[in-house]
This record gives C-alpha cells, sequence and structure tokens, in this order.
C-alpha cells in the first residue's frame, strides 16, 4: 500500500479520527478504544528496585479508558539492572507494590502491560550481586558510552561475561517467573523487551553474538533464546497477554545486525506463528539513541509479515501516526517523549492541540514530581493563557 496523504481542509477532529477507531487487541482480545499507546518509558523512580506510590499518579495521568499503556523497562532479576532505580517484578515486595498502581489504572478504564527486561551487557558490576561481570550472550565489553551508577557516578561499562549454555534456561525461568508475578500484580499481559542492546537484542544481532553453540551462528540460532523466552511465557501465563518489543535497526549499545530486515521478518513470521497477542516494532529512523535520523528503511516487511496486531513507535507526530494508521503500516502508534510531556496525550492529538515540550534533563531523575507528574494538561495550559 502506498502512503496516505492527510486532507488540509478537514477539522481538527475529523482528521484525527484514525487514532479514535476501536481496536481488538490479541487474540483473547483486549478491546482498545484509540490506538495512542503509552510507550515503555524508563524513569529511574523505583527505589531500590521497588515501584513507588508516585507511579500512580504518573500512569493514570496518562491513562484513558479502553487506552493501552505499557509499563517502564522491569526487571526480571538481580542481575538485571543497569540503570538507576528502576524497578523489578520478580520478588513478593515489587508485586504488592505494583499492586495500588495497576489497579488505579484499571479504576480509569486502563489495559496494563508490563514490559520485561535484561540489560544484558549494558551494565557494570556495581549493579550486580558479589560484583560478578554482567551477563551477555558475550565477553565482549560495550566501547561506547557508560552507566549511572546509583551514586549519580559514571562509569564505563563493565566487562560482561558470556553466559554459559547451561545457565540459558536459568534466565527463560526468570523470565517466566516475572511474567506470572505481573499476573499476580493484576496486569494485563507482559511485554518482553527485545529491543534497544538489551541481553535478548544481544543475542538476535550478529553484531553482538559470537557464539559458537547452538544460540550463535546462524540467524535461527541467534533468535533461539529469545523465542525460548517467548514460547515458555506463552505457556506460562497464555499467547493472549504476551507482546514483545524489537528494534532490528537499531545500534543501540552497540548491538546491530548486518542484516536487519531478514532478522526483523523472521521475528515477526516466528511470532505470528505463535499467536501472539502483539509485536511491538521501532522505526529505522530510531537507530541510535537521541534525535531522529533519516532512514529508507521501513518496518512495512515486518508488518506484512506479522499476521496480528502490529504496534509502531519511533519519533512519529501526529501527522505521521495518522499516515501510518491510514496506510495500515501500523494498527497503533506508541508514543514516548510526547507522552512523556504530555500526559492529555490522546485529547491533544484529537483536536490537533500544542504540545508541550518536554526536558530531557528530567528524563532519568530520581524526583518523584519534576519531570515527572508535574506537566500540564491541556485546561491548565489554556488557563494560564487565559488569566
Amino acid at each position: 500500500m502506498g502512503e496516505v496523504h492527510v486532507r488540509e481542509d478537514v477539522p481538527p477532529e475529523e482528521e484525527g479520527r484514525p487514532f479514535f477507531q476501536p481496536l481488538e487487541l490479541g487474540p483473547k482480545p483486549f478491546h482498545l478504544s484509540h490506538r495512542i499507546v503509552l510507550a515503555p518509558l524508563t524513569r529511574c523512580r523505583s527505589y531500590g528496585r521497588v515501584p513507588q506510590p508516585h507511579a500512580i499518579l504518573y500512569y493514570t495521568q496518562r491513562t484513558t479508558p479502553g487506552g493501552l499503556l505499557i509499563t517502564e523497562a522491569t526487571g526480571i532479576n538481580l542481575t538485571s539492572d543497569g540503570y538507576p532505580h528502576t524497578p523489578g517484578c520478580y520478588t513478593d515486595e515489587q508485586v504488592a507494590a505494583w499492586k495500588p498502581i495497576v489497579k488505579a489504572v484499571h479504576d480509569k478504564g486502563g489495559i496494563f502491560f508490563c514490559q520485561l527486561w535484561h540489560v544484558g551487557r549494558l551494565s557494570h558490576t556495581a549493579y550486580q550481586p558479589d560484583g560478578a561481570p554482567p551477563p551477555s550472550s558475550t565477553n565482549r565489553r560495550v566501547e561506547r558510552g557508560g552507566v549511572t551508577l546509583t551514586d549519580g557516578s559514571f562509569q564505563p561499562y563493565s566487562e560482561p561475561k558470556a553466559i554459559e549454555t547451561h545457565e540459558i534456561q536459568n534466565y527463560v525461568r526468570d523470565f517466566v517467573h516475572s511474567a506470572k508475578q505481573a499476573i499476580a500484580a493484576g496486569f494485563d499481559g507482559v511485554e518482553l523487551h527485545g529491543a534497544h542492546g538489551y541481553l535478548l537484542d544481544q543475542f538476535m544481532k550478529d553484531g553482538v553474538n559470537d557464539r559458537t553453540d547452538q544460540y550463535g551462528g546462524s540467524l535461527e540460532n541467534r533468535c533461539r533464546f529469545p523465542l525460548e523466552v517467548v514460547d515458555a511465557v506463552v505457556g506460562a501465563i497464555g499467547r493472549e497477554r504476551v507482546g514483545m518489543r524489537l528494534s532490528p535497526f537499531a545500534d543501540y549499545g552497540e548491538s546491530h545486525d548486518s542484516n536487519p530486515v531478514a532478522l526483523g521478518t523472521y521475528m515477526a513470521e516466528q511470532l505470528s506463528e505463535r499467536g501472539i497477542a502483539y509485536v511491538h516494532y521501532v522505526e529505522p529512523r530510531m537507530r541510535a539513541a537521541g534525535e531522529l535520523e533519516t532512514a529508507t528503511e521501513t518496518v512495512w516487511p515486518f508488518r506484512k509479515a506479522f499476521k496480528g496486531t502490529f504496534l509502531s513507535a519511533g519519533g512519529y507526530n501526529r501527522g505521521e501516526g495518522i499516515k501510518a494508521l491510514q496506510s495500515g503500516k501500523a494498527d497503533a502508534i506508541v508514543y514516548g517523549r510526547l507522552f512523556l510531556s504530555n500526559p492529555d496525550l490522546p485529547k491533544r492529538l484529537k483536536v490537533k492541540a500544542p504540545l508541550n515540550k518536554y526536558d530531557r534533563n528530567t528524563f532519568y531523575t530520581q524526583d518523584p514530581v519534576v519531570g515527572y507528574t508535574d506537566y500540564p494538561f491541556l485546561e491548565e495550559v489554556t488557563s494560564s493563557l487565559q488569566s
């Protein structure tokens, strides 16, 4: 299908109609009232790996009836972390802390998935039990960039240790355990984080994975561990409760692939066969962290290969989101920074209202309010302009 152009002579509400077509998400299905999704956004405000009460306001500010929200990336075990104060979902204490957050979202009619991750080699020994090397698919360290520790210092990434073949199933079990814990906390499902250079991505990408066992080498072998995780989690909580995020084109954390189209298509085909709730692909223009890049590639091959609900993320504005929905390139658009800074983003996109500007300096701070729950709603902006 070709690109669909939006007419300029229609009211903003009519122009924004593609966002507000109902959507049946997955085989269960979940009934979405609109197609504007809150992206998983690391916020670094879960002190001591435990979600905090201030997250109730943060998530409910961004909840609408029938709207889908995906949590910030959430650890599966004690070796998962590579950022300060990110939450987990593997202890009973963490589950108890998530419960009132999930309930508050559900009370406003939202649908809530918990994104599960392990950062792999994008970590430091300070985050690891007993100062051990971070686990990965490889022994090679990430040379560029570094990691912020809980004391605020910035350090180079530590040299990782490749997970032994016989240890792989331990990590599969940890994903399963966290998925079960997420369901116990009341979440509607989980999203497996297979993107942006983290552990599952480190296995899939041939620019990182240098293994010689059955988890390295061929495309099928490199995808074996991520698909084992998918199969095990599906077996534990049901395919209708599982989504997966992928970024075949990205090079976050020096995690690139020589044939991203083949990788992304293979995973889309495999996940389609499994009938999971959705896939969540990142546009190629988000190749590296930071601003958008020019890209000639597209997620269309993956869209065509996956027969279920297709979510697309990666620097979309209002007009681009509308075009992607109208063309069939995506079933829903996932917004990150714009949703972070505009808690009422669906309303603003509907009426083509101005958007708050986001402040990068407060993305990953630990303040429970500033840059977190203090972005104004449209009514507040309008009132201030009129006063």
